[in-house]
């Protein structure tokens, strides 16, 4: 099964040349060399000129796709009082306050996509670090996912928000919707993405911000995109 897999990435790297593609051409040309039967995400990568090991270098922030992501996210809200109520009205996967916590540090529980605390819960979510940090998982307010509005933070979670963060290499990964969407709309959640992390630049980066954009899907070889996409604006 491995060797056929192999053979048949070969066959669809065959087809993308070594060179840099217009957005509006690399997303049709994503589409046609798919091989595998399921819906594949579609994913932006982008190498940025920062130094992550200096905070005032770190690039984070959060955009909500135009066109959603195609999935409706997991979203778990560790809330006290009221906010119980409001985060399970407004279609929160799961809700709790220090119960969940002790879930999540006992059974090493990750089964939700976003985690949105309430700043009053913040003390015990705190204590959960070592697990959803490095799953990106951690509440934070600048992304806005520490909050005493959690309808709202669940709404844009649901809708598509999407929070990125340059990893320790300096790249920043981000989903940007189905392999099945239309090319049109593709684009449009690209779009808004590089924008985002074009708006996140940090004062103290220095020399070229944007080094390489690269356009896949959850199975294919990388397709190089032209940095001309960093001056689209959206319609």
């Amino acid at each position: 099964m491995a060797r056929k897999t192999g053979k048949k990435f070969q066959a669809a790297a065959k087809l993308v040349e070594i060179r840099p593609y217009q957005l509006e051409e690399a997303i049709p040309l994503l589409q046609k060399i798919k091989y595998v039967k399921f819906d594949e995400t579609v994913e932006i990568h982008m190498r940025l000129g920062v130094d992550p090991k200096h905070a005032d270098q770190m690039v984070r922030g959060t955009v909500v796709m135009p066109n959603g992501l195609g999935k409706s996210k997991k979203v778990l809200v560790i809330a006290s009082g009221d906010k119980l109520r409001e985060a399970q009205e407004a279609g929160a996967d799961f809700v709790g306050g220090e119960e969940m916590v002790t879930r999540i540090q006992t059974q090493n529980w990750t089964d939700f996509d976003a985690v949105i605390a309430t700043p009053d819960m913040m003390r015990s979510v705190g204590k959960l670090g070592k697990v959803l940090g490095p799953r990106g998982l951690m509440p934070n307010p600048k992304t806005g996912t520490v909050t005493t509005d959690v309808a709202k933070a669940i709404q844009e979670i649901k809708a598509g928000k999407v929070e990125f963060r340059v990893d320790k290499t300096g790249i920043i990964h981000s989903p940007v919707g189905k392999l099945s969407f239309s090319a049109g709309k593709l684009a449009e959640n690209a779009t808004s993405l590089i924008q985002a992390v074009m708006k996140a630049k940090p004062a103290a980066a220095k020399g070229k911000y944007v080094k390489s954009l690269t356009l896949c899907s959850t199975m294919s070889p990388g397709i190089i995109l032209d940095n001309s996409v960093l001056n689209a604006q959206k319609a």
